[in-house]
Order: C-alpha cells, then sequence, then structure tokens
C-alpha cells in the first residue's frame, strides 16, 4: 500500500517521497464504483520548498488548503446524493473560493481532522447542506 502511494505521488505530481515521510495507513474505504481505496497520509515537508511537475493525464489542477481553513465550521458543509427521486447519501463537503473538495477526497478530508485535531474537528456546530 504505502509504495503504491508512493509511486503514485511521484507519477501524478512528480513529488519523490520515501517511506520515511509516511505517517500511516487509513482504512480502506470503497470508492462510487465499488473498489477499495486505502488513503496513505505522508508528510510532504514544507509547501515553500515543493516543486511539483503535474501529469496532464492524471491531474487537472493542484492546490492546498491550509488546516486552520478546512477547521473554519463556514468552510465546511454536506451535499446530499439523490438517487431514484430520494436522497441516498450524504457526504462533506469543503469550500474554498472556486475550490469545492468532495467525494471521496472530502470524505479521506474529514477522516483525517478527525484524526489530527479531534477535539476541534468535533466542537463544529451545525453545518449547512450544500446542494
Amino acid at each position: 500500500m504505502v509504495a503504491t502511494a508512493l509511486r503514485e505521488t511521484l507519477e501524478e505530481l512528480g513529488l519523490r517521497l520515501g517511506s520515511e515521510s509516511v505517517w500511516g495507513i487509513m482504512r480502506p474505504l470503497p470508492d462510487r464504483w465499488g473498489l477499495v481505496v486505502i488513503p496513505v497520509l505522508a508528510d510532504l515537508g514544507p509547501l515553500e520548498s515543493l516543486s511539483l511537475n503535474p501529469n496532464p493525464q492524471e491531474v487537472e489542477e493542484v492546490f492546498t488548503l491550509p488546516l486552520s481553513h478546512l477547521l473554519e465550521v463556514q468552510n465546511q458543509g454536506y451535499t446530499h446524493f439523490r438517487s431514484k427521486g430520494h436522497y441516498s447519501y450524504t457526504l462533506p463537503v469543503f469550500l474554498s473560493g472556486c475550490y469545492k473538495v468532495w467525494g471521496l477526497t472530502a470524505i479521506i478530508t474529514d477522516l483525517t481532522l478527525e484524526l489530527l485535531v479531534p477535539d476541534d474537528y468535533r466542537r463544529r456546530t451545525h453545518v449547512p447542506a450544500i446542494h
């Protein structure tokens, strides 16, 4: 799992990381096609010193969001998905200007925030739905 994640990081972002950068492996998550994704968390180091070379066939755009931004209630929400005329499931979403982090990336971000700052993240108030 770690070797695959490190290889994908190199292929998609042009970023070479060693296994010493890995913080840990999260629980497996199903994607919308029924495949299992196993997130691997790693320390990229200072963002200012990163030299990314995104693969345009894999990555449309790269952006970062500070942890403090993700923890602000006004930048968090939920989106409700409908199937056959009924709400079928609800997922978290994170907003920043023209960016919307949703889907599996938002689920992984949500779980990561619960791991990194459990007390701060649990304290958030009611989060409005985003459609």
